[in-house]
């Protein structure tokens, strides 16, 4: 068993869509990054590469790099679960909370799961995802950007008697 921790923050800004959890946000500002900026879904990304020891996401997939640019984070979730299986692990569960002032998530969080699990290839039910304010503090509380936070645990696969994962 491996455990991961990710965090990441993006600023709020004019101009773009509001991309969370692989779910386009109907909101008058979007988060500003190199890619889509989808806060969990590189914070859940960093989480995976950090339980497998593969460093962070911003060295699998450099800013400033024209491949990445505006990209959707799910195909880079994508890549980092072709990772996990490669090393041959497999999600046991997410634990994810996004830190937003406005808009609101609860109504989206079934379709951040969906898609989550579709993109990792696990069960909706073992993707955790929460949502909170921080009660007007901060950036958050500003409404300057918002952040979130993963925590994952990976389990190595079993291999049967020839030696190959399962």
């Amino acid at each position: 068993m491996r455990i991961g921790h990710g965090f990441d923050v993006h600023p709020l800004g004019e101009g773009r869509p509001l991309y969370i959890g692989g779910v386009e946000i109907p909101f008058e500002k979007g988060l500003l990054g190199y890619s889509d900026a989808d806060v969990l879904l590189h914070a859940l990304i960093d989480a995976i590469l950090g339980a497998l020891a593969l460093g962070d996401i911003g060295g699998h997939f450099p800013p400033g790099d024209p491949a990445y640019r505006d990209i959707d984070s799910r195909l880079l979730l994508a890549k980092t679960a072709k990772l996990m299986q490669e090393k041959e692990y497999r999600l046991i569960n997410a634990d994810m909370i996004i830190m937003a002032e406005r808009p609101k998530m609860k109504s989206y969080i079934p379709s951040m799961q969906r898609i989550i699990a579709e993109t990792i290839g696990c069960n909706p039910e073992d993707v955790g995802i929460k949502a909170t304010t921080t009660e007007k503090l901060g950036f958050v509380g500003r409404e300057e950007g918002i952040a979130a936070s993963a925590v994952v645990l990976l389990e190595k696969k079993k291999s049967d008697k020839g030696g190959s994962a399962k």
